[in-house]
């Protein structure tokens, strides 16, 4: 039997894939590679078409096998294919640095790069080709020998940490549980929140209600919950996952994988010429440089601080006043908010559900992307998926199919908490000249529909889901054929949550939350007295989220810019010293968020966790011309898809921004939005 893996198939054949087809697919990959490689590398003359144009194909041939098996990882998570993606990912690092210390690889991309013919190259191919050698120096391709081999041996125990530190936080949220079976516990819960507790009891095989870590179930105690000794226990067993605190302490202990992530990192840099990782960081980034970083976020909580304490201070105030509470905890400060918010706005996150129930949420969504780029989105319930309730969409344009991709919107045990957007596909034109479409995994972790009762979203779910279909649409709607910088290959990552942090800004408006909102029994529209209250209660303690924000930024560059090895950081100790500048908000003594912070362990945000608020400073302004001219605007429409969705990692991010806005980003736009520059003065 043919192995699925192996296949030309644009969508993958999930009913056929299994576990057992992972590891021989990537092993005959790989080798076909290496042997191709060795050929491409010893031409003498290279072109586009010889050189860069094949190795495309065998980096998305790789892609197209890997994405498939890190997606399953994610969603479908168990020991079997856990222990396979882990050997697949060290063989993959390997090659990926044996690839980028290929000398005579590089060496042949550089005479292509020095052709009389060269500047004839499209826009996207010369980016492409730059790109390739800048990364060919960034994986050490310029290092003697035995600098090298250290370097490979950094990466692929790079690769393991992170990966262990994965795993570890997913153990940890997953096998803490509390099983309840008096209802009386669970006092101020709403009813879906109970549902959810219900169901993970009989998933349990158990009477009662089961409060778990996933964030549906964590939430809604930490919020709602009555009862201040649960509450704080959940928060405990919450904010100790993977340490050496907490009911499980050092059962999955991430300590030292953090230490031992954070000296390879350094060393890693230092064999590049870099004076730490924040520098080697920045070195694919929008961002010029460590100090402008350290400054954009320091001006940040400069201006919100003042507002962030202010917030505090009237929560305080409110708790002691109206509920005779007179030190907040930390397991106390999202139950009295909500209750502030209440009082002050007669509207809670509860009260909205029932108007954003996922069947209208979803549709409305795209409606919303149909209407601003031209589009048409369609389900196409004859592909298979992973999972039942997984569901694959078509995306076309005057009839023509241009994109295509798959939702899975529900938590479930086995998948990895989060919301994120994967290419499961990449746009390109192939070898034979034939255009390989887009293909994308949207993947979200909302309470399921439990007995007959339908998915009902808070509003922040909504938002959530609108951010990753922007980076979907990023990833779909580009127009490059180049595959190394089309869609969000190749954009620089401080810039690529632009279109994803852009689309949150239809969740807040009349025009647009028509479209998303619907009762879920009537089907009547969100009430106008609903819809003022939502719109009043938008930056309610703005100064703290944005506070909340920055912190976890300047703890990620600061622990990543000022590492030094003859004194090792303790990034428990860093996270203390930015929490004493700028938190607003006393973390108790065994707080150890740290510890599954995994965006910057586990994923792609190590020193460059500050991107969501660069990012955000973009689509703010970005979001001000649609403000000035209707946030429906064909043309304005149009003209964000032409110069920023369609164009990829083509150009520089800062010149696709100004062909946009006509100059560059200013953050008064993010201020305002945010309700701080108002709130301040």
């Amino acid at each position: 039997m043919t192995n699925p893996l192996l296949t030309d198939d644009l969508l993958p054949a999930f009913g056929q894939i299994r576990t057992e087809h992972m590891e021989p697919a990537i092993d005959q990959i790989l080798g076909d590679n290496r042997a191709q490689i060795e050929q491409l590398a010893r031409q003498q003359d290279p072109t586009w078409d010889s050189l860069a144009q094949p190795m495309q194909a065998l980096d998305d041939r790789l892609n197209s096998a890997w994405s498939v098996i890190s997606h399953l990882n994610g969603v479908m998570n168990n020991d079997e294919l856990r222990s396979v993606y882990k050997r697949c990912l060290e063989k993959l690092t390997e090659y990926s640095t044996e690839v980028s210390q290929n000398a005579e690889l590089c060496g042949a991309y550089k005479k292509l790069a020095a052709r009389d013919d060269f500047a004839r190259l499209s826009e996207a191919q010369r980016k492409s080709v730059s790109n390739t050698l800048r990364d060919f120096h960034l994986g050490g391709v310029d290092l003697p020998a035995e600098q090298k081999q250290h370097y490979a041996e950094l990466s692929r125990e790079l690769a393991e940490l992170s990966s262990k530190f994965s795993d570890n936080v997913l153990d940890a949220t997953q096998h803490w549980f509390r099983h309840v079976t008096d209802v009386e516990e669970l006092s101020g819960l709403p009813e879906s929140a109970l549902d959810g507790a219900r169901h993970a009891a009989q998933q349990r095989e158990l009477d009662g209600f089961v409060i778990t870590l996933d964030f549906p179930s964590f939430y809604p105690v930490m919020t709602y919950c009555d009862n201040r000794d649960l509450r704080r226990d959940v928060y405990e067993a919450f904010v100790t996952r993977a340490s050496d605190m907490g009911p499980d302490a050092g059962q999955w202990d991430n300590t030292t994988v953090m230490s031992d992530i954070l000296a390879r990192r350094h060393a890693l840099a230092r064999l590049l010429g870099f004076a730490n990782y924040a520098e080697r960081s920045l070195a694919t980034k929008m961002a010029p440089g460590v100090e402008d970083v350290m400054h954009f976020l320091n001006e940040l909580a400069a201006k919100s601080r003042p507002v962030a304490q202010q917030d505090v201070a009237e929560l305080q105030a409110f708790a002691r006043e109206s509920h005779g509470v007179e030190a907040l905890e930390a397991w106390d400060i999202g139950y009295y908010s909500e209750k502030l918010r209440q009082q002050r706005y007669d509207i809670s996150p509860e009260t909205l559900r029932p108007w954003f129930p996922a069947d209208r949420v979803v549709p409305g969504l795209f409606a919303v992307a149909e209407k601003l780029f031209g589009i048409q989105i369609e389900e196409q319930p004859q592909v298979e998926t992973w999972q039942d309730d997984a569901r694959a969409y078509r995306i076309s344009r005057d009839g023509n199919t241009i994109a295509w991709f798959y939702l899975d919107l529900f938590a479930r045990q086995g998948k990895r908490g989060g919301a994120w957007m994967a290419d499961c596909r990449v746009r390109w034109r192939n070898l034979e000249g034939q255009l390989q479409l887009p293909v994308a995994f949207l993947t979200c972790n909302f309470t399921p529909p439990v007995n007959g009762k339908p998915s009902l979203l808070t509003h922040d779910e909504v938002t959530t889901l609108f951010h990753e279909f922007g980076h979907g649409l990023h990833h779909m709607l580009t127009q490059v054929e180049v595959a190394d910088v089309s869609g969000i290959n190749g954009v620089a990552w401080d810039a690529v949550e632009l279109p994803s942090q852009f689309l949150e800004n239809w969740c807040w408006h009349k025009e647009s939350l028509a479209l998303i909102a619907a009762h879920h029994e009537t089907g009547e529209p969100l009430p106008e007295d609903l819809l003022d209250k939502l719109l009043a209660a938008k930056n309610f303690q703005s100064g703290m989220q944005m506070v909340r924000q920055l912190e976890f930024s300047l703890f990620d560059f600061r622990m990543h810019a000022e590492y030094n090895p003859e004194a090792p950081l303790d990034p428990l100790e860093v996270h203390r010293q930015v929490r004493e500048e700028i938190a607003v908000v006393r973390a108790p003594a065994f707080n150890r968020f740290p510890n599954s912070f995994s965006h910057i362990f586990a994923g792609g945000y190590a020193a460059g966790y500050y991107s969501y608020k660069w990012a955000e400073v973009l689509a703010a302004d970005a979001f001000s011309l649609f403000e000035e001219q209707g946030i429906f605007d064909p043309e304005t429409g149009k003209s964000f898809l032409a110069n920023i969705l369609e164009k990829g990692g083509s150009q520089e991010p800062m010149e696709l921004f100004k062909a946009f806005r006509g100059r560059e980003p200013e953050v008064d736009a993010l201020l305002r939005q945010s309700g701080i520059t108002d709130h301040a003065a």
